[in-house]
Parts: C-alpha cells; sequence; structure tokens
C-alpha cells in the first residue's frame, strides 16, 4: 500500500470559505467583543483643554456636556448590539454553520462527529440536517476520505491493525460499509510486515526477561493493537527464534 501524506496534512477539496465565515469566537458560534469598544472613560475630555487653569476647566465642562450628548448616547446604542454583548446569531442556520467551520478548521471531522455537537448546542435537528447535508454537497464533510486518511495515518504512525482501526472508525460514527472499504486497503501481509516492526522496536527492551514473559509481553502489545492471536505468536516466535530462544514447544495456549 502506497504512504499518503500524514494526518495532519489531509485536507478536503472545498475550503471553509465555500459557505463564508462564521467569524471568531467560541465553538458556539458565540462572537466577542473587539478592545477599544464601548463608551469613552473622559480621559481624552480631561486632556483636550488648554495649557492655563481657566481653559482646562471650560475645556472639561465643554467635554463633559459632549459625552452626555453625543459620546455616551453613541456608545450606549452600539453596546446594546447583539454582536457587543457576545450573543449568539439569531438564526439557528448561522449558528450552525459556524459551528460546524470552527470545528472543521482543526481537523477534518466525520458527519456524526459534527451531528453531536450540533446537537449539543441545542441546533434544532431540521436545521442541523440541512447544514451537514450541504457541507457534504461541498465537500467538507467527507466520511469516506475521512475513514481513507485515519487508516493512513493510524497504521503508519501507530502500526494498528485493520481490527483496532475500524474499532476507532465506529466510535467516530462512519458507516459499516464506508470502514469496511477503508480498512481493505491493508491486506494481510502489509499487516504482517507492519507487525514485525512493532516487535523489533520493543524486542531489545525485553532482553533479561524470561522466554515466556518476553513471549507475553511482546505479543501483549501487537494484541493491543488489534493483531489477530495466531499472527502475533507466530510474528513473535520468530523474532525470538532469530535471538536464539527455543519456541518449539509454546502454542496458542501459551498467549
Amino acid at each position: 500500500m502506497t504512504r499518503r501524506t500524514d494526518w495532519a496534512d489531509h485536507a478536503y477539496p472545498a475550503s471553509p470559505a465555500d459557505l463564508g465565515d462564521g467569524g471568531p469566537g467560541d465553538l458556539d458560534g458565540h462572537g466577542a467583543p473587539r478592545d477599544g469598544d464601548g463608551p469613552s472613560d473622559g480621559n481624552g475630555a480631561r486632556g483636550g483643554g488648554g495649557p492655563r487653569g481657566g481653559g482646562r476647566s471650560r475645556g472639561r465642562r465643554r467635554g463633559g456636556f459632549g459625552e452626555a450628548a453625543g459620546g455616551r448616547q453613541g456608545s450606549g446604542s452600539s453596546s446594546s448590539s447583539g454582536a457587543e454583548l457576545g450573543e449568539p446569531p439569531a438564526d439557528p442556520a448561522e449558528r450552525a454553520r459556524g459551528i460546524c467551520l470552527r470545528l472543521l478548521t482543526g481537523q477534518p471531522r466525520t458527519r456524526k462527529q459534527l451531528a453531536d455537537a450540533l446537537a449539543k448546542r441545542d441546533i434544532p435537528d431540521e436545521v442541523a440536517e440541512e447544514v451537514l447535508s450541504r457541507f457534504e454537497e461541498v465537500g467538507l464533510i467527507n466520511d469516506g476520505a475521512f475513514a481513507d486518511a485515519w487508516v493512513e495515518s493510524r497504521h503508519h504512525g501507530r502500526g494498528l491493525a485493520r481490527r483496532a482501526l475500524a474499532r476507532e472508525l465506529r466510535t467516530k460514527g462512519v458507516d459499516s460499509a464506508v470502514i469496511d472499504e477503508a480498512v481493505g486497503q491493508l491486506d494481510s501481509e502489509q499487516e504482517e510486515e507492519t507487525a514485525r516492526e512493532l516487535v523489533a522496536r520493543k524486542l531489545r527492551s525485553t532482553r533479561g526477561l524470561d522466554r515466556d514473559k518476553r513471549l507475553r509481553r511482546l505479543a501483549g502489545m501487537l494484541a493491543r493493537k488489534g493483531y489477530p492471536e495466531g499472527m502475533a505468536l507466530r510474528v513473535v516466535r520468530q523474532a525470538l527464534e532469530e535471538e536464539g530462544e527455543e519456541t518449539e514447544d509454546l502454542g496458542l495456549g501459551d498467549f
């Protein structure tokens, strides 16, 4: 199987810009007040008078009046807006798009992961369904591409076998048919070759232990990564034999 790019480099063909930007904020789509917004603290009025005492006094009176008549009124009106108060958009679809775009910015997600995120933020089901379907149409959600990239990354990066990869994809809500197609990229020969590489890296740290303990430790490591018992035992036995260990008396019951 040909190695592809790392998981962190995987991207979908469409860009979040195709759907617009939800803007900065938390994952709920809330806006955040900008620094410097809101009413003046009056420092400008105190610093705006002339160099002499009388001038400063008149400047202070004029400045105070101006704030009451204009500056404070305008600031009060501005601060009452939803964006300045950090309130979520009134339109649930707009909120849903913003939530999905921000979640997809960090890494690809499955449709189920995004649907769960929208449900936790009280987005109505019919709105979530419409937004998610639109994201699928433009390629921002693609469970098949997600599963392919997951298998590629987790097998080469962590040495996970098909069984473990399928289990992880199920927890992310990927359809069984999509999972089967993705893990089918790995054949038995590739899986066994990766198992041998894992054992070779771990073998040195087991030297000095008795044979049975080495067997259990190495085979257990492969089992946790999803390798079948028969394959795990065969690979470990061959590795131990290459180091001069006697393994003829070992059977599947010893695993």
